[in-house]
């Protein structure tokens, strides 16, 4: 792994060979929408033609989301829904639900537990994926969650049987957001160890004041690593506004794992928490930072 001085935003030196793959990396962005009030001002902020998805929040139902899906879908961009497993009643309702996002003309998706508290008849992930599974689906990309820091209800050997299980189902994952490259990097020989091929998008937060993101983190179950970027202040990006993050400097970080061929690092997904504008021009600047 590629070290720093931590503490300083001194520039990390990179080979041609490192900056080669995080370059392609960073230029396969997905960036994440919340279906907030505020959700169609900032689809309106995101690149054009960019890989985009919109989350399932218990707040809304995914109706909802899918409603949002076909909003930003019309913007030009690729769409990717999350459906919550916890949020999906029963057979029926998952029925129309995939029945709309063929409707919507959506090709890819991404399948998560979710955060409700009283589950239908699919109470986690691998349930709602057997269940598409035997109604039939129109997706050609289904994406699963993955937890490099462990999860805060689920034990770290019971993860990992059900990314294994997984697999059958879906054909890529998305790491939840982590600061610590080595924590990172420990979990992918681990888990490529114990034969989950699943290509990674590394999950990374968008530009966001510190504070903020911190309080994110120990909300999603990542104090931890936020612990460590609080002690490495080195990671705040260098293309970041002062006292913000940008995850320049931990992609860096992980420059050598991305380069290796077996860890089939493919992209990023970008939680923008729908700070577009700022995370937008972050991820312009360091796609062309790495090109050049």
């Amino acid at each position: 792994m590629a070290l720093w001085p931590f503490g300083s935003k001194q520039e990390v030196s990179l080979s041609q060979d490192q900056r080669t793959a995080l370059a392609k990396v960073v230029a396969n962005a997905k960036f994440e929408l919340i279906p907030l009030k505020n959700v169609k001002d900032q689809a309106a902020a995101v690149p054009p033609r960019s890989q985009v998805t919109v989350t399932a929040s218990p707040a809304h139902t995914l109706e909802y989301t899918l409603e949002i899906c076909e909003f930003v879908k019309g913007l030009g961009h690729e769409v990717t829904p999350h459906l919550s497993a916890r949020m999906t009643k029963d057979r029926a309702h998952l029925t129309d639900l995939l029945q709309r996002a063929t409707a919507i003309g959506l090709r890819r998706v991404f399948v998560v537990g979710g955060d409700a508290k009283d589950p239908g008849e699919y109470p986690d992930g691998l349930a709602l994926l057997r269940g598409m599974n035997e109604i039939g689906h129109p997706f050609e990309d289904v994406g699963v969650p993955s937890y490099p820091e462990g999860h805060a209800d689920i034990p770290d050997d019971v993860l990992l049987r059900i990314l294994t299980e997984k697999q059958q189902y879906a054909n890529q994952t998305t790491t939840q957001m982590c600061f610590n490259p080595g924590r990172v990097e420990g979990w992918i020989n681990t888990i490529r160890g114990e034969g989950v091929k699943l290509p990674i998008y590394l999950g990374v937060p968008g530009v966001l004041e510190l504070t903020k993101l911190m309080t994110i983190a120990g909300r999603i179950g990542v104090g931890e690593s936020a612990k460590f970027l609080s002690k490495n202040m080195g990671l705040l990006g260098v293309l970041a506004a002062p006292g913000s993050f940008g995850a320049d400097a931990y992609l860096k970080g992980l420059a050598d794992t991305i380069a290796r061929p077996e860890t089939n690092i493919v992209g990023l997904h970008i939680f923008t928490m729908n700070q577009v504008p700022a995370t937008a021009a972050w991820h312009q600047k360091f796609a062309h930072d790495l090109r050049g």
